[in-house]
């Protein structure tokens, strides 16, 4: 793979970026005193990787793999503006940002495409770096995501991402399958409880399985769920 070839960003260049860094920052910083789940670099970070493994695995090439990671790393950089409406204000950050830095058009759209349809309000897959993305981000579910230090405190999305206490996603290329294992504390969080705020997430992860022809399965506590 070319590092220096005219237009090509590297991931590795986007987890450098000062000014990327600084807005995932930031939107973590405002998403904690709102009382949301973790959306640091950490979270950035592994939502990266996991769309680019996804892709790897199923045998996508270099470039879509390099570009779900740019976009699994940037895809909440708009939160640093506002929650609400943050795929698409995050899209139109991005643009700018992968313009300045010489990355060709073509791919600029197909990172910020992504990041603007990874929100279950509003967006769903409609390419393969997107699917990838939403996959990562929506099974990116965990205990260390929490940030609400106080139990009794907790809201109904705290109980579900404390009571996480596995979450593994595999790619099942043979079988066209992709699979998220999670394991609850059911005296934390039930099934349904998990439901009860993820199903719309769920729904978006089956279409994005299916943009990349595969069926999506959830198994949670061993028992097949979907």
């Amino acid at each position: 793979m070319a590092e220096e070839n005219k237009g090509e960003i590297t991931y590795r260049q986007i987890k450098k970026n000062e000014e990327i860094n600084l807005l995932i920052e930031r939107g973590n910083q405002v998403l904690n005193i709102l009382g949301f789940t973790e959306h640091s670099k950490k979270h950035a970070a592994k939502v990266a990787e996991t769309a680019g493994k996804i892709l790897k695995d199923l045998g996508y090439g270099e470039k879509e793999i390099r570009l779900s990671k740019i976009a699994g790393y940037m895809h909440d950089i708009g939160n640093s503006i506002n929650r609400h409406d943050h795929a698409h204000t995050g899209a139109l950050l991005a643009y700018g940002i992968l313009k300045d830095l010489g990355m060709t058009l073509e791919d600029v759209l197909t990172v910020t495409t992504a990041i603007g349809n990874h929100d279950e309000s509003t967006g769903t897959a409609v390419d393969v770096v997107s699917a990838a993305l939403i996959l990562a981000d929506k099974t990116d579910v965990r205990r260390n995501r929490v940030q609400n230090s106080s139990i009794a405190n907790f809201d109904i999305h705290d109980r579900v991402n404390y009571a996480a206490l596995t979450s593994t996603l595999e790619v099942k290329r043979e079988k066209r399958v992709i699979q998220m294992d999670l394991e609850l504390d059911d005296e934390m969080c039930t099934v349904m409880d998990y439901f009860e705020i993820f199903l719309k997430r769920m729904i978006m992860c089956r279409r994005a399985a299916e943009v990349l022809g595969c069926k999506f399965k959830l198994v949670a506590n061993g028992n097949k769920i979907c």
